[in-house]
Formats: C-alpha cells, structure tokens, sequence
C-alpha cells in the first residue's frame, strides 16, 4: 500500500491590524460626512439690493445693503460648552462637566419677493454667524 500523501500546508490567513481596518474605513466615513454636509450647511452670503452680505459683516452692513427685515426674532441656539466643577471633596482637582447651555442670537428674516424663498440672517455678537433660506414665497 502506498504511504498516503500528506495535505499541502497552507498559509493561515493574515491578520490585518485593527489600526489598519479603522484607517480602511476612513474614506469611506469622509464620503458619507462630504454627502451629508451639503444638507445641513448654511449658504455662506446672501443676495440684497446687487450687494452680498455674508458671515462676519456687522449688522450695520446688514441694514445698510438690504434695509429692515421683515421679521426679527431672538433665538435660543443649544450648545455644547465646556464647564469646570471644584469642590472640596475630589483630591484630583477640578472635574470637567460638558452641557447644553443656551446661546442667545436673533433672526432677521429677509422677503425677497414672490417666488424667492426666504432670506434668514443669525446675528452672534454683533456679527453675522450664519445665512441660510427659509421657506418659499408664492
């Protein structure tokens, strides 16, 4: 009887890093964010009387290039901020706490006519923090 052949050795399969499989996928998560951005992005000027007003103009430009608004409203903007608690008790020192906390801004709410959609302005300490468009006029 033939001595039986043994099987041929086969390499056990490689073993990527989990680094490398988190750095694989990084592309992949900066398409899906690049897609969803667009989405929730602010348009950066705004059109009024053949001038541009965008983020970081005073609101004086504001008045001066597209006049009064039609609206104005304050808002309460959550954001995350950073705040520090001391007490007697922790021997480590301070701990550092994040909380939603309400920023106050208001709204300028800007009608560009029939068949235009609305133009609304985010003023943030004196200065223009955000253009965006509203609903639709008929």
């Amino acid at each position: 009887m033939p001595h039986p052949t043994p099987p041929p050795r086969t390499r056990p399969p490689a073993r990527v890093p989990a680094a490398w499989r988190t750095l694989a996928a990084l592309p992949i998560l900066a398409a899906l964010a690049a897609l969803a951005a667009p989405a929730a992005q602010a348009s950066p000027s705004m059109r009024c009387n053949g001038h541009l007003v965008g983020k970081g103009e005073s609101p004086v430009a504001l008045l001066h290039k597209c006049g009064e608004p039609v609206y104005r409203q304050p808002v309460c903007v959550p954001m995350l901020q950073l705040g520090w608690i001391v007490t007697p008790y922790r021997g480590d020192g301070p701990g550092a706490v994040l909380a939603n906390q309400c920023v106050p801004m208001e709204e300028w709410t800007y009608d560009r006519g029939p068949g235009n959609f609305l133009g609304i302005v985010r003023l943030y300490n004196g200065a223009i923090e955000s253009v965006r468009d509203g609903a639709r006029l008929r």
